[in-house]
């Protein structure tokens, strides 16, 4: 199952990507975030940031509700979240590989499209590698 260095080790192996200091991970690419911990909020405690559980932009509500309707043991929402583009995503309930495909797709849904070529020219010559320096996810473009 796939963790937080995993999502690491995936979005920056994507072109164009910048991670943002914070207390867990947090990654842009043309100043968009695609991918980030969840910041847990409580009430009446402070701001949890948790680093099992990713928020990925999955582009529209279709994409959301596909997602949170077809893999609920994977994807959830919170009412901070209703009406915005974004799914979380329990790291430990999903394969390095799904994990790489869902950060992938991310990407190219934040990417301008003068950048967004440039993810096949990185895939073709150097994939994405999981834990056991393998490549992961789909390389097919």
């Amino acid at each position: 199952m796939a963790d937080a260095d995993d999502v690491r080790q995936l979005a920056l192996a994507l072109p164009h990507v910048v991670e943002i200091d914070s207390d867990g991970f947090d990654f842009r690419v043309a100043n968009k975030g695609f991918v980030w911990s969840y910041p847990e909020h409580r009430p009446g405690r402070p701001r949890v940031i948790r680093t099992d559980i990713a928020v990925l932009y999955v582009g529209d509500e279709a994409e959301k509700q596909a997602l949170l309707l077809g893999e609920p043991e994977r994807f959830f929402t919170t009412p901070a979240y209703e009406g915005l583009p974004l799914v979380m995503l329990r790291l430990d309930h999903v394969t390095v590989d799904r994990l790489s495909e869902l950060v992938t797709d991310a990407w190219r849904m934040r990417a301008p499209e003068e950048i967004a070529g440039d993810l096949d020219d990185t895939l073709g010559s150097a994939p994405p590698l999981g834990r056991a320096g393998e490549p992961v996810g789909d390389q097919r473009g």
